[in-house]
Formats: C-alpha cells, sequence, structure tokens
C-alpha cells in the first residue's frame, strides 16, 4: 500500500490530458517492498515505538462492549433465520406439529417466558442499537457522554422490549 502511495505521488502517471490512450509514461519502483518493509521497521525501532497493543490492554468500555454485541446478534439473526428457513424445508410435519410437540413437554411459564425473552433479544437489541446507528449516520449524538447515554438508552428499551415480548 506504501508503495502505491509514494508511484500515486510522483510525476510519473503522466499529465492528466495525455496525448492518447495508448501512450503512458512509466516510472520503476527504486526500492522493493522488502527494502521498504526493512526501512519501515528500523525506523520504528530507532524511534523506540512499540508494537500494536493486544485488545487485552484495553479496558472495557460500554461503546466497544455494545458494538461487540451488536455484531454479534447481527450474525445470530442472520444464522437463526438461516437455519429455521432450512429445518422449515427439511424437517418433516408442519409449525402446528411443533407447537403441539412444545406443549406436550409441559416447560412451565417462567421457563417459557426465559425462552421468549432469550429469543427477543437479539432482535431487539439489534433493532435499538441499528436505530442509534442511523441516528449517528445524520451526526447526531457523536461526542462521548452522548454515546455513552444512548447506549444505556438502548439497553434500557432493549430489556422492556423484551419484557414485553416475553409475556406475550
Amino acid at each position: 500500500m506504501a508503495l502505491l502511495w509514494r508511484l500515486a505521488g510522483r510525476r510519473c502517471l503522466g499529465p492528466p490530458f495525455s496525448p492518447g490512450p495508448l501512450l503512458h509514461r512509466v516510472c520503476w519502483a527504486s526500492s522493493t517492498s522488502q527494502q521498504e518493509m526493512d526501512r519501515f521497521w528500523q525506523k520504528n525501532q530507532r524511534l523506540n515505538r512499540p508494537l500494536s497493543p493486544h485488545i487485552s490492554i484495553y479496558r472495557w468500555s460500554l461503546p466497544m462492549a455494545m458494538s461487540i454485541l451488536h455484531r454479534g446478534t447481527g450474525a445470530a439473526l442472520s444464522s437463526g433465520v438461516s437455519l429455521f428457513a432450512v429445518a422449515a424445508l427439511l424437517l418433516p410435519g408442519d409449525y402446528p406439529s411443533y407447537l403441539e410437540l412444545l406443549s406436550s413437554l409441559h416447560l412451565g411459564t417462567g421457563l417459557i417466558g426465559a425462552l421468549k425473552f432469550t429469543l427477543a433479544f437479539p432482535l431487539a437489541y439489534h433493532t435499538w442499537n441499528g436505530m442509534r446507528h442511523l441516528a449517528w449516520d445524520t451526526a447526531h449524538a457523536l461526542r462521548m457522554p452522548q454515546v455513552v447515554s444512548s447506549g444505556y438508552l438502548v439497553l434500557t428499551l432493549t430489556v422492556v422490549t423484551c419484557l414485553g415480548l416475553a409475556m406475550l
């Protein structure tokens, strides 16, 4: 990438109005990529620059955790919809027969409510956090205190939505 930027910065690409599409000026690189990489590491060692830090040295913050959770819920939702579609196509029987199977297990209202909450959580969280991202796309609430407070709002709305859906 550095080589491309260096070549683009030189005046070897020709004038903007060239005499014809077949006439090009060629400018050869004066060094190889290995030499460029060696110079890069020598400069970093000379300036005593550290290597890139690992994620384990960062203090976890709400925006970081919510970003990871947003990606995870998106992957879970797409995987769940795909698995449900494949199951609907391949499994014998129809939807009411599987509902009868679930009701015959006598799981109890508490466990069924917890299962509903668990199934509703990815959808509710991804929806509310997606709306927060849409607000960010319009350049609203981008300062750090607003990001944190909107994060708490998303979490609150997610829990309220999941509880509402679990009570149905």
